[in-house]
């Protein structure tokens, strides 16, 4: 049984939390952390070591209160691999058609990972429900600005690079969702266990998600 998701819970807050190469007694202060800072969405990617029982984990740990997805999804097995664990979205670093088709037959919500205008266009259509646009921070707010020009029904992502600082401006560009990783949860302090950190991290990134337009 697929797990289901929660769309109005994920446009409510629209980042996404990207967790990669955690291990589980990490992810068991991370979640709650971040949670607690006003995140509701969660992806583990495929290529962490454990992945399918980080996806069961951070399931449990959310609940009702979140979604969670599969991130670094490459081929069919690793789509039926992170369903199977319970993850209610899928996310691919490339336009990836059989994958995308699949998702859309199983009525899962599915970001691929795009760049170029054609990227975009092909995987949004697809099927896509979002495009993530990666890597944002080598793009800039201008390049969504740009696609959402001539394609303004396109969802997009930005991914990579998302930052407290640049996230308004991604924002104010087009951008109708966030894909955060490393400055969110950065290992340094995650090696130091400074648990709270990631509460108020989490916290000035849904704060800087409502901040007013420029």
């Amino acid at each position: 049984m697929i797990t289901p998701f929660n769309d109005t819970l994920f446009r409510s807050m629209p980042i996404v939390g990207i967790l990669r190469f955690f291990p589980r007694d990490q992810v068991e202060h991370l979640v709650p952390a971040v949670v607690e800072g006003g995140l509701v969405n969660l992806e583990v990617t495929l290529n962490s070591p454990g992945a399918a029982d980080l996806i069961r984990l951070t399931r449990d740990l959310l609940g009702p209160r979140g979604n969670v997805g599969a991130g670094t999804v490459t081929s069919m097995q690793g789509l039926d691999l992170a369903l199977e664990a319970g993850a209610s979205f899928i996310v691919t670093p490339v336009v990836l058609p059989e994958v995308i088709r699949a998702c859309v037959d199983r009525g899962v919500p599915v970001m691929p990972g795009a760049m170029t205008p054609t990227e975009i266009f092909t995987a949004w259509n697809l099927g896509a429900s979002l495009v993530k646009v990666f890597p944002a921070d080598q793009l800039g707010p201008g390049h969504l600005r740009a696609v959402k020009a001539p394609f303004p029904e396109i969802r997009l992502m930005p991914t990579g690079g998302v930052t407290v600082e640049t996230l308004p401006a991604f924002r104010d560009a087009g951008a109708d969702a966030f894909g955060v990783g490393s400055p969110l949860f950065d290992p340094r302090q995650v090696a130091a266990g400074n648990w709270d950190w990631f509460r108020q991290r989490a916290s000035r990134f849904c704060e800087s998600f409502g901040s007013p337009k420029s």
